[in-house]
């Protein structure tokens, strides 16, 4: 049995003001919108620019979601994102105070990890911590993606390395991930949670979950289900009206923020800035208007009802 509960895990954004400073409101809105469809959510992914906050946004906003985040109705992580074992556990530990006891980690990506450096990071940030829960972000940027063999040294070496977000690699890593590293609880994406849904227990990493969170549970209810062909018709649906509505956004090519504002947005939080931590690029207003219209003409069962 995977270590952590199957669930959707959805991601929270941090809204800025023309001087790069928290909106807390908007903040604390945005989360509890969150909370009205799911219990398993987080902060400072990629997509919530947790490699660009500097330490007192960091703590400024890790001390709010906590607040937002109480209850046992919910299961809120923190991401830390950092060039360093040192950089990474200073965060924790901070957070951890705060009062977190679930985390998720990448790599230091200033280098990629060889082995023996795999194992010696995984060791000392979980072994800081050793009643935390950790759940490894698996991603490109980081210079390494760790494949099912990595998982299963880092599974006897770090007892609570409980979980992994993997969305890319298609049906062969899906496959590999759940058959060979089932300890783990696998959160994938809307694009790859079909494939791993065939061969064994995971979860959905929903990044539409807060624009269409309908959506994203019919697909999550789907896959526990195995029904393939609901499954794999929302697989269709989700790539289908990805591209429709985020088309020409999509070819800008921006960072994972810029998109995940724009689906906040698009799910009814209209007060959600578009901009990004310097020095990334967010989004237009008008090519927020424009991916708007086209949601609503011509997805009208995706928008949040």
């Amino acid at each position: 049995m995977p270590r952590y509960p199957q669930a959707i895990l959805v991601s929270c954004e941090a809204p800025w003001d023309e001087r790069e400073q928290l909106l807390e409101d908007v903040f604390r809105r945005q989360v509890q919108l969150v909370r009205r469809d799911f219990s398993h959510l987080y902060i400072f992914g990629t997509a919530g620019e947790g490699y660009a906050v500097d330490t007192p946004r960091f703590q400024q906003i890790v001390r709010v979601f906590f607040e937002e985040t109480r209850g046992d109705d919910v299961h809120p992580q923190v991401g830390v994102i950092g060039l360093s074992t040192a950089n990474v556990i200073e965060r924790i530990a901070f957070a951890y105070d705060v009062g977190f006891r679930a985390f998720q980690i990448s790599l230091p990506a200033w280098g990629a990890l060889n082995d023996a450096e795999l194992l010696t990071f995984f060791t000392d940030v979980c072994g800081a911590f050793p009643d935390a829960a950790f759940l490894h972000y698996n991603l490109p940027r980081a210079k390494r993606v760790l494949e099912a063999q990595d998982y299963r040294r880092l599974i006897e070496a770090a007892p609570n390395l409980v979980a992994t977000k993997n969305t890319g690699g298609g049906m062969a890593r899906a496959a590999a991930l759940v058959q060979q590293a089932g300890e783990l609880q696998h959160f994938l994406g809307e694009n790859n949670y079909p494939h791993g849904c065939l061969y064994g227990e995971c979860s959905l990493l929903s990044s539409f979950g807060p624009m269409s969170p309908h959506k994203a549970w019919a697909l999550f209810e789907a896959g526990r289900r195995r029904d393939l062909e609901a499954m794999f018709t929302l697989q269709k649906g989700f790539h289908d009206m990805m591209y429709d509505v985020l088309g020409p956004a999509l070819a800008a090519a921006r960072i994972d923020g810029a998109y995940d504002k724009m689906l906040v947005r698009l799910g009814g939080l209209e007060e959600m800035p578009l901009r990004l931590l310097s020095p990334y690029q967010g989004f237009t207003e008008g090519e927020y208007q424009e991916c708007r219209r086209v949601l609503h003409e011509q997805y009208p069962d995706w928008v949040r009802q």
